[in-house]
């Protein structure tokens, strides 16, 4: 009697069970199931990609300023320039060197005495006796001492070296910031170059949009005989185009953001989300006579040549003063052991002179390679003067000619507006077909595109100036 009702409560268990559409044992595994279902939820949402890092173009610039790799070999140069000056410098202080020889004699000179040398008496014969033979020194010396030594007229000579060291540590320093103007200048470029490729990309969607309904209209057109079937090809070499152009665009993008991403010093892959306002803000540049003045003062180039005249003629100087003679004070205090005829420890102070009485016109043939060095620069001052004026005014030409160009852009998206407004009207009131609308919007987008491609020449070329004028184009 229990066995049955056991089997009877079994059963509508099972039935009831069967009701949710599992079987009884189905309802085992649940728990295992919403364990491996949460598992797999939480390992899918570890592996989902990070947010992409958001930048404006101030912070960007910024970073690129830090992290560059080129930035950072140059500030790498300048360190290495400063400790070069200061080897130059250290050759202005005495010298104080330790010195000390072990040597070996084959065979020594002595004083011989003859027996009898001194006389010969009565009460103790000849004195010496017999002969003598008196030794000097020892046949292995000991030598060692301190030094120092302080150049004199070889004064003049070091401090050319050091005036041109100096320039040397100017030179990196000003090379260092036209890289970090450069730098600026290029991440500029490539955050305006993709803004433009989205702007672009973002057109060539609503044109390969409007291309498709154009090709929907064209077939339906042709079925009821009222085109011919040249339109529906026409349509759709339409789209292909649109295809092909926002493939290109798509690939241009990427290649653009690994650029970006390489020059900010981060991983090529990082995604990265930039501001679309960045390109409608305008540089604050001085006018043309304020500019030519400025670049004659700070320009990058004209600093580098004119830096590097004061080191070529420092060389000259150095160079003629090859022919005064060294003179060298110095002091030693020595100990020595198995030298003849001197104590255990001396001292020695004097002067040395050292001066080449020939050498082949070594010297002449250098102070005319000196001479021709800072000609060559005085040179090439002159022609980066000329040539910055001549850039300067170019720019400002371009400068204008791009702002102009921006102006007519923005009237054409004030009429391409007007015209998708129209169009729009037109296709509520059954009066324009859809794929008109749709090209009037693709048209729009375009011309957005054409004026935010304008409105970044122009603030292109005025970081361009402001590099020319010596200024980081932030």
């Amino acid at each position: 009697m229990r066995s049955t009702l056991d089997r009877r409560r079994r059963a509508a268990a099972s039935n009831s069970l069967a009701r949710w559409g599992l079987p009884w044992r189905g309802w085992l595994f649940l728990p295992l199931s919403l364990f491996g279902w949460a598992f797999c939820t939480r390992v899918v949402a570890q592996q989902s990609p990070p947010a992409p890092m958001r930048l404006t173009l101030d912070q960007a610039i910024a970073l690129a300023l830090k992290q560059n790799h080129s930035v950072r070999l140059r500030s790498l140069s300048v360190e290495q320039m400063l400790s070069k000056k200061d080897e130059a410098r250290s050759n202005y202080l005495p010298q104080i060197k330790a010195s000390g020889s072990t040597l070996h004699l084959t065979e020594l000179a002595g004083i011989k005495i003859p027996a009898g040398a001194f006389g010969t008496f009565s009460s103790t014969g000849p004195v010496p006796s017999k002969s003598l033979f008196v030794d000097q020194g020892s046949a292995t010396g000991y030598t060692g001492g301190v030094g120092l030594e302080q150049p004199l007229t070889q004064l003049f000579r070091i401090h050319q070296a050091n005036l041109a060291a100096k320039q040397d540590v100017l030179i990196a320093q000003t090379q260092a910031d036209q890289t970090k103007d450069a730098i600026a200048l290029q991440v500029r470029q490539l955050y305006y170059d993709i803004l433009i490729n989205q702007q672009k990309a973002a057109a060539s969607q609503d044109q390969l949009a409007a291309s498709q309904l154009k090709d929907e209209e064209s077939r339906s057109d042709v079925e009821r005989g009222n085109a011919l079937e040249i339109s529906t090809l026409q349509s759709k070499a339409s789209i292909l185009q649109a295809q092909q152009q926002s493939l290109t665009l798509r690939l241009q993008g990427y290649d653009l953001r690994r650029q970006l991403a390489d020059t900010l010093g981060l991983p090529v892959n990082t995604a990265i989300d930039l501001d679309p306002g960045a390109a409608a803000a305008p540089l604050d540049i001085p006018s043309r006579s304020d500019a030519i003045r400025i670049a004659r003062d700070q320009n990058r180039d004209l600093k580098v040549a004119q830096e590097t005249l004061v080191k070529a003629q420092a060389g000259l100087a150095a160079a003629k003063e090859a022919y005064i003679p060294d003179i060298t004070a110095l002091s030693r205090y020595s100990y020595q052991s198995g030298v003849p005829l001197l104590v255990h420890n001396f001292g020695t102070f004097g002067f040395t002179l050292s001066y080449d009485l020939f050498d082949g016109g070594r010297r002449e043939a250098t102070v005319r390679e000196a001479r021709s060095e800072a000609r060559s620069a005085e040179v090439a001052v002159d022609k980066l003067q000329s040539e910055i004026e001549v850039q300067v005014e170019s720019l400002y030409d371009k400068i204008d000619e791009l702002r102009q160009m921006a102006a007519v852009a923005g009237q054409v998206v004030i009429v391409r507006t007007e015209a998708a407004r129209l169009a729009d009207r037109q296709f509520e009131q059954n009066a324009a077909l859809r794929s008109a609308q749709s090209q009037t919007h693709a048209e729009l987008a375009s011309a957005t595109a054409s004026l935010l491609e304008a409105n970044c020449g122009l603030s292109l070329a005025e970081a361009d100036l402001k590099r020319t004028l010596g200024q980081v184009p932030q």
